[in-house]
């Protein structure tokens, strides 16, 4: 809604400011108000066609069709200068308004046909090779810019149409951790897109652009957040052309990381650094971030809103059935070996991720790699005395009540990564009854993720005022998994994916370095794949 007010209010601030325009260029102010018609008298006013308005129709294109219309306007008014260009494409109305009220500037003609004579003219000089009009074409030349502005406005055009197309159509990440091997590597560079599942609007106003949320995870001066978080817009998303599907790869903003804790080795949302027992006693900065602010994290989409799941002896079941699984799907292998050392170059060629441990020259008999099934066979293949046993992981010996979601310990106590649930996918419009089990669910849901005032008082639910025993959910959610299934913080340990935090779809794998490091080489193998058919 504040989307559409501000382009009201820009749409009146144009029509009321171009009616002096208009008086200027002897055309009647009131077409200055009639749609359609004031951008094809804009146009010709420029010295476009009349039909050149109709690019202002198409989204994205229109951005920059407006911003070069604007910078004509006032271009046919004799302002050339860099900060009148500026000031046109921030907020036109404004620049339109000072001229409009200032008796000395007059409507010259339209800008791009003076061009066109300049160039015609000047063309025309060298062709005979006369001195003298070339010497006062150059010294009168109106549309002259130094070399440090034409520098100034290539770097800016550049940034903005960069910022543009990652804000509005897509943006590139890179794969920083294991957490979907060996599906998507470290090291892989994506084309995700952003229109796919609806473009979600930019809600943070003031940011620096091309960086997302961070200048740098060090201590110094860049060692801070990147935007400034009000002024910011309410979530708005346009319509897309699909929705999100069970089992495809997707990129979202990590719901929990609205408030983070950034430390040398990882960051930490504020509710894992507080269940986790290392940290007692640390004293940490809580940085807060909006909603589109928060770190994109890419997972496979497993669960649907209206879905049930439970995990049992590490296989994963959707409404009673067993969940198909990735191709790749990995799991953590203890492979060891009395007499044989591991070749960590073949292991490598197979596409199992070794990390540092190529680097170390030292034969070795034992180590712990995420596998595959067809690199387990592998695995066993070279030697009759390996062995390699599926790992047992973190929280399975010993249960942490609080390590899984929902953290609670009366509800996931005894859940780990590979036996877990059932839980229930909320889905839109769905109503569940209050009651102390749901509850630990569902209360970061209603008042963190639906924005209600929750709270419990003497044992009663109490939402924005109002005493309840049931909720009815107003979006949908989702349920994210990494294919490595030992080695990915997911859903399982920080819960449901709000719609609203969906970013967009891997698309293209354009670019993947070995092991996250171009020292170490290119996977030529992987470039140009698409992750939605992996």
């Amino acid at each position: 809604m504040s989307i559409l007010i501000f382009l009201i209010v820009l749409y009146l601030g144009n029509s009321y400011t171009m009616t002096k325009l208009f008086e200027k260029a002897g055309i009647p102010a009131q077409k200055a108000w009639i749609p359609g018609v004031a951008a094809m008298e804009w146009c010709k006013m420029v010295g476009r066609k009349p039909s050149y308005a109709l690019w202002l129709l198409f989204p994205i294109v229109n951005f920059f069709i407006y911003a070069g219309l604007c910078i004509d306007m006032i271009r046919s008014f004799g302002k050339h200068g860099f900060f009148d260009s500026v000031l046109a494409v921030v907020f036109a109305p404004l620049k339109f308004f000072q001229i409009g009220n200032n008796p000395n500037d007059k409507y010259t003609g339209p800008v791009l046909d003076q061009e066109k004579q300049y160039h015609r003219d000047y063309v025309e000089a060298m062709e005979k090779k006369d001195k003298l009009a070339l010497n006062k074409l150059e010294s009168n030349n109106p549309f002259r810019k130094s070399t440090l502005r034409e520098w100034a406005e290539a770097i800016i055009f550049a940034v903005f149409a960069a910022a543009f197309i990652r804000m509005f159509i897509f943006e590139a990440y890179v794969i920083p951790t294991p957490s979907m091997e060996g599906t998507l590597k470290v090291g892989d560079f994506l084309f995700v897109s952003k229109p796919s599942y609806g473009l979600r609007l930019p809600m943070t106003v003031i940011q620096f652009p091309l960086i997302h949320n961070r200048f740098s995870t060090s201590k110094g001066l860049l060692g801070r957040e990147s935007y400034l978080e009000s002024p910011s817009l309410p979530y708005t998303r346009l319509p897309g052309w699909e929705q999100v599907e069970r089992n495809k790869p997707v990129v979202f903003n990590f719901p929990a990381g609205d408030s983070v804790i950034i430390t040398p080795d990882r960051n930490w949302d504020v509710y894992q650094w507080r269940r986790e027992p290392r940290n007692n006693g640390k004293k940490a900065e809580v940085i807060t971030r909006p909603l589109d602010k928060k770190d994109h994290y890419i997972k496979r989409c497993v669960a649907v809103p209206g879905d049930s799941l439970f995990i049992r002896g590490a296989q994963l079941y959707i409404n009673g059935q067993p969940a198909m699984n990735p191709t790749h799907m990995q799991y953590m292998y203890h492979v060891s070996s009395k007499t044989t050392p591991l070749d960590y170059k073949k292991i490598d060629s197979w596409g199992v991720s070794v990390g540092e441990l190529m680097g170390d020259q030292r034969p070795k008999t034992e180590a712990y790699f995420s596998l595959d099934a067809q690199q387990v066979e592998k695995m066993r293949a070279l030697s009759s005395d390996i062995q390699v046993e599926r790992y047992k992981p973190y929280n399975s010996e010993k249960p942490n009540p609080t390590y899984v979601y929902p953290n609670n310990a009366k509800v996931s106590g005894g859940w780990t990564v590979d036996d877990y649930g059932p839980i229930y996918i909320p889905k839109a419009g769905a109503t569940v009854a209050l009651d102390e089990r749901s509850i630990v669910f569902y209360g970061r849901l209603i008042k963190d993720y639906e924005h209600n005032d929750f709270k419990i008082t003497n044992g009663k639910y109490v939402i924005n005022g109002q005493e309840a025993t049931t909720y009815t959910f107003k979006q949908d959610y989702y349920w994210m998994m990494g294919d490595n299934r030992h080695n990915s913080e997911d859903s399982r340990i920080w819960g449901y994916v709000p719609a609203d935090h969906i970013v967009g779809k891997p698309i293209l794998v354009w670019f993947s370095t070995k092991n996250g490091s171009i020292a170490n080489g290119i996977n030529w193998d992987r470039l140009f794949l698409f992750p939605g058919s992996m």
